[in-house]
């Protein structure tokens, strides 16, 4: 089963993807199971599983929480956490949500995390090891995740409806099912039994897709 654990909707400040279109346009890639995790707030990603109600897919429910050391990924959470509080504090707001705690992009360029990851290794779930989006970090990123036992995932971190969506994703040992459970996908997760696929995009598609997501907080900022 191919998961793609890291896409930004609409609701994300630097992102124009509507949640409907990723969904429909996931599943034409093969995937069949995402997490729209947007900056600060769950409604992409309610918005996608709504919609996505009988189709082969799964939506995990998630946010991209900014802490004041860095972005943290909440997957399977209920409830949006707010920006702004310290690492340790946002952890902890996941882990009263029984969400599975993940470092996105930590060496990546221009977004690495500001902490010493090596003081949270028994409060996170785990890294990811692969950000199809960033310029460089990913193999740093991997080197840890190894060196400290660590559990992983994988995501495109795609901000727009295009071919950045599943451009990288985490393969697990078994398919798609009516009766799967995010549950058993965050398990397996912590187990480490999946394996990362894809492509990093190359420096002329990451400099373009930042760009637009530069152009794109310009216009929400206009907008305010």
């Amino acid at each position: 089963m191919k998961c793609d654990f890291h896409i930004h909707s609409r609701y994300s400040f630097d992102s124009l993807a509507d949640p409907k279109k990723i969904v429909d346009l996931a599943i034409k890639k093969g995937l069949q199971c995402i997490a729209i995790a947007d900056h600060g707030n769950m409604r992409g990603s309610l918005e996608a599983a709504e919609y996505a109600r009988g189709l082969h897919i799964l939506i995990i429910p998630s946010e991209e929480v900014k802490s004041k050391q860095g972005d943290i990924l909440a997957l399977n959470i209920n409830e949006p956490i707010p920006d702004k509080l310290s690492a340790i504090e946002t952890i902890g707001r996941i882990r009263q949500q029984n969400g599975t705690v993940i470092i996105p992009h930590p060496f990546g360029s221009l977004c690495a995390f500001k902490y010493d990851l090596e003081k949270l290794l028994d409060r996170i779930d785990g890294i990811e090891i692969f950000n199809a989006s960033v310029f460089w970090g990913n193999k740093k990123a991997k080197s840890f995740a190894q060196r400290h036992s660590l559990a992983f995932t994988v995501g495109s971190d795609a901000h727009f409806s295009n071919q950045f969506i599943g451009k990288a994703w985490l393969d697990l040992p078994f398919d798609y099912s009516p009766n799967l459970t995010i549950g058993y996908v965050m398990e397996a997760i912590k187990s480490k039994l999946g394996t990362p696929g894809g492509q990093q995009a190359n420096f002329l598609e990451a400099a373009l897709d930042h760009s637009f997501r530069s152009l794109t907080k310009l216009k929400a900022f206009v907008k305010k």
